[in-house]
């Protein structure tokens, strides 16, 4: 197969997403798209030999089996501004090529993350890596005031250093994690599903699900019916543990009837693990 052109692709090429306050993501380049797929299943000398319907169908075959390799034919490559504290989470996403702007070199711009005030929260009390409720609007802006004020005074610092002649390595170290930077982030389609699964989950940071709803649009344009077959298996799916499809035939045998009238109220879950199955259900009920 020639160079798989996608229209819906082709027409967001460059396109600045805006994301938070001062980042962005762009799509500046991609390889291949649904026809690149099918082909790479079926091994194929060329184009057409299948209706949509049916190229669509063997995708999700293949998405809902986990046959990964051919959604790596498929590569994207993007332009991405984002805040530092944001970039160290999404680094941790070790199956991608990145090329980021270097403070040893450039002189980084006066650019931070502020935060929205509806986003300003207190540390949630049972998730030591998440949000409670959001503060009172007039405590929100004092907390943003206080922001601002630390980022002017540090970048204030970077630049005397700087102008004083200070390396530019040296000058950089106590800017905060707030400054934005950018990079070129290229990743194939199977490893960008990998990262939206995680980082579109509702434990995930907010600002980092900002920048993932933004990615998923894209692949949405790039392989309109392998994002389709993610979002209905993966997004909108629910996994189990052994013990969890234990407590789900206990459960469904209590409602036809058919359990053990010893083992009816033994629970088969408990503590934490019995809360964290309860929420999952819950959430798959709101799908």
């Amino acid at each position: 197969m020639a160079h798989c052109l996608v229209p819906t692709a082709e027409e967001i090429l460059d396109r600045v997403f805006p994301v938070l306050d001062k980042g962005f993501v762009r799509l500046v380049d991609y390889l291949g798209g649904d026809a690149r797929i099918v082909q790479a299943a079926r091994v194929s000398y060329g184009e057409g030999t299948k209706s949509y319907r049916e190229d669509a169908a063997l995708i999700d075959y293949l998405l809902r089996n986990e046959h990964t390799s051919p959604f790596e034919q498929v590569v994207l490559t993007f332009h991405i501004k984002l805040p530092i504290f944001v970039a160290r989470q999404w680094i941790r996403h070790r199956t991608a090529r990145v090329n980021e702007i270097s403070g040893r070199y450039s002189i980084l711009k006066d650019e931070f993350y502020l935060p929205a005030p509806e986003d300003v929260a207190l540390q949630s009390r049972d998730n030591k890596q998440g949000r409670a409720e959001p503060l009172p609007a007039d405590e929100a802006a004092a907390v943003i005031a206080r922001l601002e004020a630390g980022q002017k005074a540090a970048y204030a610092e970077y630049t005397a250093l700087v102008d004083m002649g200070l390396a530019r390595e040296l000058a950089r170290i106590d800017l905060p994690l707030s400054l934005y930077t950018e990079w070129y982030w290229q990743i194939d389609l199977h490893n960008l599903f990998r990262f939206l699964a995680l980082r579109l989950d509702a434990h995930a940071q907010k600002e980092i699900r900002a920048y993932a709803a933004v990615l998923l649009e894209i692949a949405r344009r790039v392989a309109p019916a392998a994002t389709a077959s993610f979002e209905r298996h993966t997004l909108e799916g629910l996994r189990f543990s052994g013990p969890e499809v234990a407590e789900i035939r206990r459960r469904l045998a209590r409602t036809s009837g058919a359990a053990d009238a010893s083992s009816e109220e033994v629970p088969l879950l408990e503590g934490k693990e019995l809360e964290r199955f309860e929420a999952k259900l819950a959430s798959g009920r709101q799908l």
